[in-house]
């Protein structure tokens, strides 16, 4: 079942705390791939972590936006992470989404990370966008009925 956008209008630590044992779905016919969410991170608007905490920018603006798409961004010059819009719209929150437990797709996976080991494909923010194929042109999309959901 898919989160419904009243999910993601709760206050964020309410929203990071519900996407624990959900899953995160990537629609991508044959290579379809699949986690259930164990680990996740809420960012505040006063949080000085927050991508938000200065204002908004070009990069960031989708955090201002409307609850329940996607704000993928690249950090270090080579890794993407995910995080979900929440809270009021205007406010700059989110929620990170750090480690999955792989359920499906996990041949796919393991040719993208170029591992075999089960523990190393989806333990990290970074891990789990590359096993995912989850990358820039994700910025922006709603989870609610693209090609990526929760």
């Amino acid at each position: 079942m898919i989160l419904q956008q009243t999910f993601y209008e709760q206050d964020t630590i309410s929203v990071a705390k519900g996407l624990l044992g959900c899953y995160l779905v990537h629609l991508e016919g044959e290579e379809t791939t699949l986690g259930r969410i164990v680990e996740t991170e809420a960012y505040l608007v006063h949080d000085p972590a927050a991508h938000s905490f200065t204002g908004k920018t070009k990069r960031n603006a989708v955090l201002f936006g409307s609850v329940g798409h996607a704000y993928v961004y690249f950090i270090y010059g080579m890794h993407h992470c995910l995080n979900v819009v929440t809270g009021e719209e205007g406010m700059g929150e989110a929620v990170l989404i750090r480690a999955l437990e792989p359920l499906q797709g996990i041949p796919v996976m393991r040719k993208r990370r170029r591992t075999e080991k089960l523990t190393l494909l989806c333990n990290g923010p970074a891990r789990l966008a590359e096993a995912l194929a989850i990358t820039l042109a994700y910025n922006g999309i709603s989870l609610l009925d693209g090609p990526l959901q929760m």
